[in-house]
């Protein structure tokens, strides 16, 4: 395999597809194996030969060239007089050329092989399927008892311990951390890759723990009763000592050691199903001071009108790089992005009217039995619409659960 350094390939390039369920094709041109296991891990196994045009190409090269190159704050972005390029990642170095323009037709993104995950590629993803009247939630999405379950709300809420809380009882996984809702409520997506899971979510998954190595669970140990130890010696006179000063600023890095990555086939049984269903039932998670678990219905509409912003907060790292773009070419925009914003509302406006909804309103961390038993009444049968008696309907039929 041989490519040049200004981003064309060989002859004959070696091509890998990517099918995000016929919304969006991803064509890899001259990766080698490490870069097809990079992407993988961001869009999953769904690999899948193409007979459309991709919307996304990502072009690998050994070499990319920056002639002149120009910074953009502190050598995040740089521009030479025909391209931009991303140079961080993550707080990593890395060279990856996008032309924003391009978004929302077919785009190119060409970057030096070897990198860990490919910049924006989600991001990107993420906007390409408004074009097909879908939008992408931050979520994860479950099937338990044949009813499909969305699971939605701010960062860090709560949405994958819910997804994990139901995989302990033989929920089928759709997907995490982004879920791709159709606009006419009919279909959500999965995109499976990886989860991240806490040292303190292993203790309510026996199984899972079981299949992580020993090493990882030992380092688990050894942070542990560190940090019991600097918060023991920390008060007095004692805690006033250099050594122990740089112990307690060193534990929020050790404690962000504290979370394994798997694979959800690894936990969901090794098969993954179509990672497809229908939403019948929109779950939003909310923390509170309050020691209790609760459930208590909502308006669909408000939770659109909280997610939109959830959506728009999740996608200000790919906006902070497109508007370094339009700051590097101020004759140049692109009327796809600028619009997207009324075009996410209005699909998951769509996508979520007369949906049965709910708020999961929880402290954290907490019990994911407590988590199950006070939302599994509400995911085991679809109400028929009745306006706001379903309040009622489903306050009668099991009793209610703890209110706020």
């Amino acid at each position: 395999m041989t490519s040049s350094t200004n981003g064309h390939s060989s002859t004959n390039p070696q091509l890998v597809d990517f099918d995000i369920h016929g919304l969006v094709g991803i064509r890899l041109i001259n990766p080698s194996s490490s870069d097809v296991a990079a992407v993988t891990e961001q869009l999953g196994p769904l690999r899948s030969p193409l007979s459309r045009e991709p919307d996304i190409i990502v072009r690998f090269v050994e070499c990319l060239a920056t002639p002149r190159l120009r910074y953009l704050g502190l050598q995040q972005d740089g521009f030479t007089d025909d391209g931009f390029f991303l140079l961080q990642s993550k707080k990593k170095e890395t060279k990856v050329r996008i032309d924003f323009e391009q978004i929302g037709e077919q785009c190119e993104i060409v970057c030096q092989s070897g990198l860990p995950r490919i910049p924006l590629l989600t991001a990107i993803l993420n906007l390409l399927v408004l074009k097909k009247d879908c939008v992408a939630l931050h979520a994860s999405a479950f099937v338990y008892n044949g009813i499909g379950v969305l699971v939605t709300g701010w960062a860090k809420a709560g949405k994958t311990e819910a997804l994990l809380a139901f995989a302990v009882h033989g929920a089928e996984y759709i997907g995490d951390e982004w879920v791709l809702l159709s606009g006419d409520g009919q279909k959500m997506y999965g995109v499976p890759e990886s989860i991240h899971l806490w040292d303190w979510h292993l203790d309510y998954l026996p199984d899972v723990r079981s299949r992580v190595r020993r090493e990882e669970l030992l380092l688990f140990k050894r942070i542990h009763w560190i940090d019991k130890m600097q918060q023991k010696i920390s008060s007095g006179t004692v805690g006033k000592l250099l050594p122990v000063k740089y112990l307690r600023s060193a534990m929020p890095a050790l404690r962000r050691q504290l979370h394994v990555t798997m694979k959800p086939q690894t936990i969901f049984n090794s098969t993954l199903g179509t990672l497809q269903a229908k939403p019948d039932k929109i779950f939003l998670m909310m923390n509170h001071q309050d020691t209790t678990v609760s459930v208590e219905p909502n308006d669909p509409l408000t939770i659109t009108n909280q997610m939109i912003s959830s959506i728009r907060y999740e996608q200000l790292p790919f906006m902070s790089h497109y508007l370094a773009f339009k700051f590097a070419f101020p004759e140049k925009r692109n009327e796809f992005i600028e619009n997207s914003d009324k075009l996410q509302y209005d699909i998951l406006r769509r996508a979520l009217a007369g949906k049965e909804a709910y708020t999961v309103w929880h402290h954290y961390p907490f019990s994911f039995h407590e988590l199950f038993e006070r939302m599994r009444p509400f995911c085991e049968a679809i109400a028929e619409p009745s306006g706001h008696g379903r309040d009622v309907d489903v306050k009668q039929e099991y009793g209610w659960l703890d209110s706020r």
